[in-house]
């Protein structure tokens, strides 16, 4: 009996030491980039759109609330997300706008500060570079060894697929227009 109390306590005192709040920032920040042959404006105005992100960021399930316009300083939309595996639901508020150049969101998850994302645009010949930084912090010890371990590899593969595929729909979208509007009509 007296074992069981010691492997007991041990296993509450080792979990209480990994997921006790760290003590020391810890914090992770992903930069992904693309040059986009598209206005800025227009790239602007599709990426800060909510619901447009189930189009191009492969974590995106989903986005409801304020998801049909380009959101302005203070507004919230939700997104279901399936991020390195983990499903979850985020409420983003726009804390930072300058349109066409800059724009900041920060993430409420299960009542938590979870993360920023900040994308910065500028014109580059015809076209505009669009960078995307991700900062997250680890809550605890067992999140940080997880997020050396997998979580931040993942987020990365995440993120670069994003971009591609933002390239891909922003750019491919008035190209088909385009070949469509070319073809003789029947």
């Amino acid at each position: 009996m007296k074992k069981l109390v010691v492997a007991l306590a041990f296993v509450a005192a080792l979990t209480a030491v990994v997921l006790a709040p760290l003590p020391v920032d810890d914090s992770t920040r992903i930069v992904t980039t693309a040059t986009i042959e598209q206005p800025i404006a227009q790239v602007y105005e599709y990426v800060t759109t909510p619901g447009k992100w189930p189009q191009w960021h492969p974590s995106s399930v989903a986005v409801s609330g304020a998801a049909d316009h380009s959101l302005a300083l203070g507004e919230r939309a939700t997104e279901d997300f399936v991020v390195a595996g983990r499903r979850g639901r985020a409420v983003w508020t726009v804390t930072g706008r300058e349109a066409p150049n800059r724009w900041t969101i920060e993430a409420d998850v299960d009542g938590r500060q979870a993360g920023t994302i900040t994308y910065s645009l500028a014109r580059e010949g015809a076209g505009t570079r669009f960078e995307r930084e991700l900062t997250y912090r680890s809550p605890n010890l067992l999140f940080g060894l997880l997020n050396r371990a997998y979580i931040r590899a993942q987020v990365e593969a995440e993120s670069a697929a994003a971009l591609r595929r933002l390239k891909q729909v922003l750019e491919d979208g008035p190209r088909a227009e385009r070949a469509r509007a070319a073809r003789p009509r029947a």
